[in-house]
């Protein structure tokens, strides 16, 4: 599972270049980040998936032992206590492969991005 040069149009597309293993886990990740923004669109960006709503919500992709989460560093600040369980960075997250995806904490941080960009876009309304 390494960086390719083929350009994905499509998330199904870029699953599709994975393991069965791999795939179940980016399909429930997916199916995680739709229940908590059901109004984002999601779409292929920096040739990764990711969503996006008044902005971009969230990236996530695949590694060789982990999948890449990425919230933006607001995402990553906002819920560094709840972290300390993973390898994470100023805008990253690594959820291991061979443990269980923590949904819980996944939908809190989506939610609260959702929130963050309809405030962000509401403040760009009001200055108009």
């Amino acid at each position: 599972m390494e960086p390719t040069s083929k350009k994905f149009k499509t998330v199904d597309e870029y699953f599709s270049t994975f393991p069965k293993n791999v795939k179940n886990i980016l399909t429930e990740l997916r199916k995680t980040i739709k229940q908590a923004a059901p109004q984002a669109e999601e779409l292929i960006s920096y040739n990764m998936p990711a969503f996006k709503l008044n902005g971009i919500l969230v990236y996530y992709a695949a590694y060789n032992k982990h999948i890449g989460f990425y919230p933006t560093s607001s995402g990553i600040e906002t819920f560094k206590n709840e972290l300390s369980d993973y390898k994470w960075a100023k805008g990253s997250i690594q959820f291991p492969l061979d443990k269980p995806l923590p949904t819980e904490l996944i939908t809190n941080i989506v939610k609260f991005r959702v929130m963050r960009n309809s405030e962000k876009a509401a403040t760009k309304t009001i200055k108009k």
